[in-house]
């Protein structure tokens, strides 16, 4: 009829909503992202009328990727890419710190973001998930061109943070200062200053005591928790550590403090190894000096991939993800492995691990001290009201121990491993929130 257009729809093949996931979601290989993905895939069978809202767990909230220019000292402009993923915001504001690394990807970022929010759940942090990262090797940058690059970061994703919607805090290669440039420019984007944009600043900007070991503090309540439950003494106990940063340096300390021997560390420069124990404080002051691992009196250099093989009470991963694999799973000799890192394990090596007979603490709760002491500070900024280092190591002790007992029981009453435990009682935590918040609109 003439005046009149006729529109033909195509009508779409029929589709399980829960099957149409984003390309960049599918969880093929094993990514990180894909190692998050089957870590919730195997708590669904226990989240019960709740299991209706999972498919929330399996897409992040929001997805941010930006570009992030800056002007060189020789004058040219050089382009990073950066991100910053909010995974899930039911329980209240996203919570996770920012990596600088060459090998940052959007799956390595998307995982870690989905940790964050299993491990804020499982502690009981009134927080999400969040996580953020820029690919770059700032080992080549200057301190002027790292500055550039933190603010323009900074701007960049400034319209997804804030004291009350995300609280990003130092990660792999950031530090006190990078977080005190991040506060600094957001609160002059803001006209305000804003100490609670961040957290594991300064104390001179509000930095918390005990924040730079508290990571590492939270591994070792950990491990001495799941010593006590297996009963396991700590005096004269052999421990291994990957990763001799900020997370493995505290965790070697506190362990050394409580008679433990620390016989075996292993850095991005090497592996030195001493049955009879390594002084960690002489370690790190060495270290501290600029002077080679190879170079340390107090133990021999050992090939790296005898590391995973030297028998131990503890074995502390604390460097990045994945580096417990199906090649290595199997060689490695201790009776309980504590995650500093944040997913050092893939699902098949824990599998073999728990077949093995060794006690996995899984890092949604091993290396949760970091956040614990991140909240705290938090508190203190939004209150203007600071704690001493004995109230905030106290207060540390108790919710990281409480956390892990009631994790403990909680995986034997269903028989499961405690990172099966961990990923149910956070999913139900996070899905409950979202069932009560309902879908807007």
């Amino acid at each position: 009829m003439r005046g009149r257009s006729t529109i033909t729809f195509l009508k779409a093949p029929k589709m399980n909503p829960s099957h149409a996931l984003p390309s960049y979601l599918e969880p093929a290989g094993v990514g990180p992202w894909g190692v998050f993905l089957q870590q919730v895939e195997r708590a669904t069978s226990s989240l019960g009328e709740l299991a209706y809202l999972v498919e929330t767990l399996k897409r992040p909230k929001r997805i941010l990727i930006v570009d992030i220019p800056i002007k060189l000292d020789d004058g040219s402009v050089a382009h990073f890419e950066g991100y910053r993923v909010q995974h899930n915001t039911s329980r209240g504001p996203g919570k996770g710190g920012v990596r600088f690394h060459q090998d940052v990807t959007l799956s390595e970022v998307m995982a870690l973001a989905g940790w964050m929010s299993v491990k804020n759940a499982v502690i009981g942090l009134p927080f999400g998930g969040a996580k953020g990262g820029v690919r770059v090797d700032p080992r080549n940058l200057s301190r002027r061109e790292l500055e550039h690059l933190t603010r323009r970061y900074t701007s960049e994703i400034g319209i997804v943070i804030g004291p009350d919607k995300d609280i990003p805090a130092p990660d792999v290669n950031t530090n006190e200062q990078i977080m005190a440039w991040m506060m600094d420019t957001y609160s002059v984007m803001h006209g305000a200053t804003s100490t609670a944009v961040v957290t594991g600043k300064p104390l001179a900007l509000g930095g918390s005591r005990g924040r730079r070991d508290a990571t590492g503090r939270g591994v070792f309540v950990c491990g001495r928790a799941a010593a006590a439950r297996i009963g396991l003494s700590l005096e004269g106990a052999r421990v291994c550590v990957q990763g001799f940063g900020n997370v493995g340096n505290a965790a070697a300390r506190c362990f050394h403090d409580a008679k433990a021997k620390v016989i075996a560390i292993q850095s991005v420069e090497g592996t030195v190894h001493n049955p009879a124990g390594i002084d960690v404080y002489k370690l790190g002051a060495h270290q501290q000096a600029g002077r080679p691992f190879a170079e340390f009196a107090g133990a021999s250099v050992v090939p790296n991939e005898s590391f995973w093989e030297i028998e131990s009470e503890f074995l502390i991963p604390a460097a990045l993800e994945q580096q417990i694999t199906v090649a290595n799973a199997g060689k490695i000799r201790t009776r309980v492995l504590l995650e500093g890192a944040n997913g050092p394990t893939t699902i098949e090596a824990d599998d073999i691990l728990t077949a093995n007979g060794i006690l996995v603490v899984p890092d949604v709760i091993a290396n949760a001290g970091g956040v614990t002491v991140s909240y705290f500070e938090w508190v203190q900024d939004l209150s203007s009201y600071f704690w001493t280092e004995e109230e905030v190591n106290g207060r540390l002790d108790k919710i990281m121990s409480d956390a892990f007992n009631a994790l403990w029981e909680a995986a034997g009453e269903a028989k499961v491993t405690l990172r099966t435990a961990a990923f149910t009682l956070a999913c139900r935590r996070m899905l409950e929130a979202r069932h009560l918040r309902g879908l807007y609109p």
